[in-house]
């Protein structure tokens, strides 16, 4: 009984953790999300969580994985972006993890404009560039919190019904 108390404890942290996740790029929130509940469906013999349900979990999962991997590219694409703008994005994505907050908004755009102007002089375009690598990445994570809250939904109502 009490080892079923820390698997459930341990699902739920799992859960909030990703959760905060969904808008904090270090953390991958939905994966996160995902087996914390497939923690508690498996704590449960699979009884109210059961494999229909895993699966479609499961798929948005993955889902969201695409859009974070994809978002930012996308928006800096749009805008006709280069080689060197999307490069700096990942990189400014990655070392802006290093300035919590700050560098997490703001690497992305900055590593896309120096890249994009060490392949193309011009600052207006470079701006631009910067500036749809950012967005990119808003929508995408707004998209991973829609699909954050629809994954909880279900899970509850699977759980409950």
């Amino acid at each position: 009984m009490e080892l079923l108390w820390l698997i459930y404890i341990a699902a739920a942290l799992l859960i909030a953790i990703g959760l905060a996740g969904t808008v904090l790029p270090v953390i991958p929130g939905i994966p996160l999300m995902f087996l914390g509940m497939w923690l508690v469906a498996w704590a449960q013999d699979f009884v109210h969580i059961g494999s229909l349900t895993l699966w479609v979990l499961a798929l948005l999962t993955l889902l969201s994985v695409a859009v974070d991997l994809l978002a930012s590219a996308l928006g800096a694409h749009r805008v006709g972006a280069s080689r060197g703008g999307l490069i700096g994005a990942a990189l400014g994505t990655v070392v802006g993890l290093f300035f919590g907050l700050p560098g997490i908004l703001f690497g992305p755009l900055l590593g896309a404009v120096l890249g994009e102007l060490a392949y193309r002089p011009g600052l207006h375009s470079a701006a631009r560039v910067g500036v749809a690598t950012w967005a990119g990445i808003i929508v995408g994570a707004v998209f991973k919190v829609a699909i954050a809250f629809l994954m909880l939904g279900l899970f509850t109502f699977a759980l409950l019904f």
